[in-house]
């Protein structure tokens, strides 16, 4: 028997619906991509998209389970990112 999920590609969403998805606004998402500290995503005929598992990927690297807890990665805020790793503007 062949599994359901193994002939369906991934999903794609457009900026909207992925920053719907996050929890996020599209400008913020948009923010994310312009200076790469966001999910990876693709352009087809010239639009963005995002697939679902990039989208939970990224968003897992912020997991914590404490405010001690160092995590094991992190989700930077959507700002540029300097030199030295430091973020303009605050």
């Amino acid at each position: 028997m062949v599994e359901p999920n193994t002939a369906l590609p991934p999903r794609l969403l457009r900026t909207p619906e992925a920053a719907r998805f996050l929890g996020l606004s599209g400008r913020t998402l948009e923010k994310h991509r312009t200076y790469g500290t966001g999910p990876t995503y693709m352009k087809i005929g010239g639009r963005v998209v995002y697939a679902v598992a990039d989208l939970q990927s990224w968003a897992a690297r912020g997991v914590k389970s404490s405010t001690a807890d160092p995590g094991r990665d992190t989700v930077h805020p959507a700002r540029r990112i300097t030199e030295d790793r430091s973020f303009v503007g605050g």
